[in-house]
């Protein structure tokens, strides 16, 4: 998934830059042929073009048959990415289904997801 990461493989992690970093540690986790896998921000901090690279990742896991649970804040990312989603505030549920029912509830958008 990651060739960057072939190429830097002299190198220590805490050398590695930030999207480097999050590559590194999907990876880790992959080692183990997870069932499940637990993501926390993996956009966090990451340029443009990482985040693609990471998103493709997740999808394509997601073929694969590995579940994932995400905590993004990035929405376009959650939305390409996910076949199900949860939008929660303060932490209640104010909304939980699909990519298309969430772009369809432009009350939920306004509200909790705007900017």
């Amino acid at each position: 998934f990651f060739p960057r990461l072939r190429e830097r493989m002299g190198n220590k992690g805490n050398q590695f830059s930030g999207g480097e970093q999050q590559m590194l540690a999907i990876a880790r986790a992959l080692v183990c042929n997870p069932v499940v896998i637990l993501m926390d921000e993996p956009s966090e901090g990451l340029a443009p073009m990482v985040i693609q690279v990471v998103g493709a990742v997740i999808k394509q896991l997601r073929t694969e048959g590995v579940s994932i649970l995400v905590a993004e804040q990035n929405l376009p990312l959650a939305l390409d990415a996910s076949d199900h989603l949860y939008v929660i505030n303060k932490g209640v549920t104010v909304f939980e289904g699909s990519p298309s029912e969430l772009q369809a509830r432009v009350d939920i958008e306004k509200e909790y997801l705007a900017v």
